[in-house]
């Protein structure tokens, strides 16, 4: 099995989360490979603004998830093992790549993102980031 390390960003507007969507249809969130030595938050970041065109600072790590395919290409398994941040965009703009293979997206509400993304992991990981981002976001206001 190839194991490939990956890193990715949980977007934040204010209350809403940008979401985006692939070539297969799948509601996802914004995320790539770790190449060349890079740290994982660099490329989350990176990630978010190649895919998302989104300019944003990371607030706090998310956590991980991992999932597993198989790859016709490679004709082997693989495992995708993804450190996840909090990020908050800077401003409201976005765009979404579609050279990247990304068709649609947006920033959606916690329970309309629920509605759309994919993968169970994923909504997971976005209702806890949505919670923690909240604590965090206050904290700074406060601070």
């Amino acid at each position: 099995m190839l194991i490939r390390n990956c890193a990715g960003g949980v977007v934040f507007n204010g209350d809403k989360v940008f979401l985006l969507k692939n070539e297969k249809d799948e509601w996802v969130l914004p995320k790539g490979l770790i190449r060349n030595g890079r740290l994982p938050s660099e490329v989350a970041v990176d990630r978010v603004k190649i895919e998302a065109g989104i300019s944003a600072e990371i607030i706090f790590t998310a956590g991980q998830t991992n999932y597993e395919f198989f790859s016709v290409t490679r004709k082997m398994p693989v495992c995708n093992r993804i450190t996840w941040y909090i990020v908050r965009a800077l401003d409201d703009e976005f765009t979404v790549s579609k050279d990247e293979g990304f068709k649609d997206g947006g920033y959606f509400t916690l329970d309309e993102a629920m509605n759309l993304i994919t993968y169970s992991q994923d909504k997971a990981l976005v209702r806890l980031s949505f919670e923690k981002s909240k604590d965090l976001l206050s904290e700074l206001v406060t601070a």
